[in-house]
């Protein structure tokens, strides 16, 4: 679905990341883990178009899209819940999920965004109850909701999320993971940016850890909680119990 290959990436002459390629299978939760400034979420919008590569392919569902704009990105069926959340807060909560229909609707019309809108109720039933409130008004977890609900609008193949566990309560983080796997249920496909290690590996199928720029481990979710250099660095313990 996603190939990158040789990828160099980064902000006027500062290369972020060097020499990167990964894959992403249909129907896969392939996760990304690294310390701040390891270049993950330079990955995620370089992917979605918001940074231009410097050198090497990315093709997402067999199409180039190295030099595509954003929308054109999003319209072809990839997705990104950024980090922070990045929601509207002077609009409702519904007028949130309308925008992030826009493409839908420009392709397949109003009645399709409803259908979906009430798709993104049944999953997140909270921000049925919140509709007519002010995003800004909500709190983290359900801000999270909200923005992940948004990036689904658009009926996307693959969705990108950048640490969507930052910042919330163990309780909520359990709820998001647990969205998380239901998404693959439903035939999404999702690469995931998470500091929180352990529960990414927990459900991701695959993983890629990333230092300063670089691949520098890859393999099976199950062989990265083995591997003693993840765990010391990343899952905070030599053995996992």
């Amino acid at each position: 679905m996603l190939k990158i290959r040789n990828l160099d990436a980064g902000y006027g002459k500062l290369r972020v990341l060097k020499n990167i390629s990964l894959h992403v299978k249909p129907g896969e939760i392939v996760t990304m883990i690294g310390a701040n400034g390891a270049g993950k979420t330079t990955l995620l919008h370089t992917v979605i178009g918001l940074i231009k590569p410097m050198q090497g392919e990315i093709t997402f569902l067999g199409r180039s899209c190295d030099r595509a704009t954003v929308g054109a990105i999003v319209a072809s069926g990839c997705a990104l819940v950024p980090e922070g959340r990045q929601v509207f807060a002077p609009m409702t909560v519904e007028e949130n999920l309308l925008l992030g229909g826009y493409v839908l609707q420009k392709e397949q019309g109003r009645a399709a965004v409803l259908r979906q809108l009430a798709h993104q109720y049944e999953l997140f039933p909270i921000l049925r109850e919140r509709r007519r409130q002010l995003a800004g008004t909500l709190s983290g977890g359900e801000q999270q909701m909200l923005a992940m609900g948004r990036a689904l609008m658009s009926t996307p193949r693959l969705v990108m999320m950048d640490e969507p566990s930052t910042g919330l309560a163990p309780l909520i983080v359990r709820d998001i993971f647990a969205i998380i796997r239901r998404l693959r249920e439903e035939g999404n496909t999702v690469l995931l940016i998470e500091q929180n290690a352990k529960a990414a590996l927990g459900i991701a199928d695959r993983g890629y850890v990333l230092e300063v720029g670089k691949v520098i481990v890859q393999g099976s979710a199950a062989d990265l909680l083995a591997n003693a250099d993840v765990q010391r660095a990343y899952l905070g313990r030599e053995k996992i119990a």
